[in-house]
C-alpha cells in the first residue's frame, strides 16, 4: 500500500480543489454512496500516516481556506504542475509483486483497526491499496494487459468532478465518514510535530527492529519500502532487537528513517521514481547477495523482507545467541 510519501503527494494533489463544490460524482465505489458527495463543498484535505481525509460540508457553509491552507495550495499548484504529479506510484524497481505479498497487505488492510471517531461525520477517509493512487485532471490507462490478457483502464473507486472544470479520481482505496482525522502528528515521521524521543523510546524495546518500525503507533507512514530500505542504510540487520542496539545507532536509524521519507516525498514532487538499494534486489550495491524471508511476529502481520547479510550482520546477545536469523 502507498506508504507516507505517496500520501502526502495525494494531499497536495487534492489541496488546489479545497474551497471548491462538487458538480458531478461518479466511480465504483459499495462502501459509501457517491452520490451524497454531490453539490458539497471540498472544505479541508489533510494527511495522517497512510490515510488521506477530506472534509465536506454544505455548499453554502464556510468555504475559505485558511493561511496555511492557501500556502499549501500553492504549493501543490507548483508541483502538480509536473506531468508525472498525477501518476501511479512510481518505484525504478520491477513492479510484478508477489502474489503472497499482495495478499497480506489486502489481509493487513482490512484488520487495520477503525478510527477512534467512527459515526457519522464530515470527513471522508481513503484508505488505500496497494496499487491505489489519486489523479487530478486524468485517469489511469492501462500499461499492460492483466492477468485474462485483457487491456483494461483501471475502474476508479471516486471521480469528483468540480465547477471550476477540474476532477479528482480515486483508484482502489477504502472509504468511510468519520466526525474527525484520525491525527497523531507526534508519530508521523513526515511531520514537523515528530516526536523522536518517543520514536526512540520504541524502537530500544527488546522485538525485532523491523517489527517495531512497521509499528504505526509510533511510525505512522513508514511502510516495508522505507523499512527494507533505512535498515540497509543504517547497517542494522532486521531481526536486531532493538535493545542490543546502542543508542547513537538507534538514532541513526531515526535519522535515515526521517530523511529517507523526505528525500523520497521531494523525488516524488519533481517526477522522478524511487532507484532502491534493496528492496526486491539480488544483489546489494556492493555487489553480495541479499537473503529476503516473511518477517513478522508470530501472532501478527508478516512482510516480505530484504536484507544482506555482510552488510547488516547478525547481533548476538549476551549469551551468545544470535538475536536474528540469516
Amino acid at each position: 500500500m502507498p506508504e507516507g510519501p505517496s500520501v502526502r503527494k495525494f494531499q497536495l494533489l487534492t489541496s488546489p480543489f479545497v474551497g471548491q463544490v462538487v458538480a458531478k460524482v461518479g466511480g465504483s465505489s459499495q462502501k459509501i454512496s457517491v452520490n451524497d458527495l454531490n453539490a458539497l463543498r471540498l472544505q479541508d484535505s489533510q494527511v495522517h500516516g497512510k490515510n488521506l481525509y477530506l472534509a465536506f460540508v454544505a455548499a453554502e457553509g464556510p468555504s475559505g481556506p485558511t493561511a496555511e491552507e492557501s500556502v499549501l495550495q500553492r504549493e501543490a499548484a507548483s508541483g502538480a504542475s509536473s506531468p508525472a504529479q498525477g501518476g501511479q506510484e512510481q518505484i525504478c524497481a520491477p513492479q510484478t509483486y508477489p502474489l503472497d505479498e499482495e495478499l497480506q497487505e489486502l489481509q493487513h488492510s482490512r484488520s487495520e483497526a477503525p478510527d477512534s471517531a467512527e459515526g457519522p461525520g464530515n470527513w471522508l477517509r481513503f484508505h488505500f491499496g496497494l496499487f491505489g493512487s489519486v489523479r487530478a485532471n486524468e485517469f489511469s490507462r492501462a500499461n499492460k494487459a492483466n492477468k485474462r490478457g485483457d487491456w483494461k483502464d483501471p475502474i476508479p473507486r471516486l471521480v469528483l468532478h468540480f465547477e471550476s472544470g477540474g476532477f479528482l479520481v480515486f483508484y482502489n482505496c477504502r472509504m468511510h465518514w468519520c466526525s474527525s482525522p484520525r491525527a497523531d502528528p507526534a508519530s508521523d515521521i513526515l511531520s514537523v510535530e515528530f516526536h523522536r524521543g518517543r520514536a526512540l523510546d520504541a524502537l530500544r524495546a527488546p522485538d525485532p527492529i523491523c517489527y517495531t518500525l512497521l509499528d504505526q503507533r509510533y511510525f505512522s507512514g513508514l511502510g516495508n519500502i522505507i523499512k527494507n530500505e533505512i535498515l540497509y542504510l543504517a547497517k542494522i540487520h532486521p531481526l536486531t532487537q532493538g535493545s542490543l542496539l546502542a543508542l547513537p545507532d538507534l538514532e541513526h536509524l531515526l535519522d535515515c528513517a526521517v530523511q529517507f521519507s523526505s528525500d523520497w516525498l521531494h523525488s516524488k514532487l519533481r517526477g522522478k521514481g524511487l532507484h532502491p538499494q534493496i528492496y526486491r534486489k539480488e544483489q546489494c550495491p556492493l555487489g553480495h547477495v541479499v537473503m529476503k524471508g516473511t518477517l513478522g511476529p508470530a501472532d501478527g502481520f508478516k512482510r516480505l523482507t530484504w536484507w544482506c547479510p555482510q552488510c547488516q550482520p547478525a547481533v548476538l546477545s549476551g549469551d551468545g545467541d544470535p538475536s536474528s536469523v540469516t
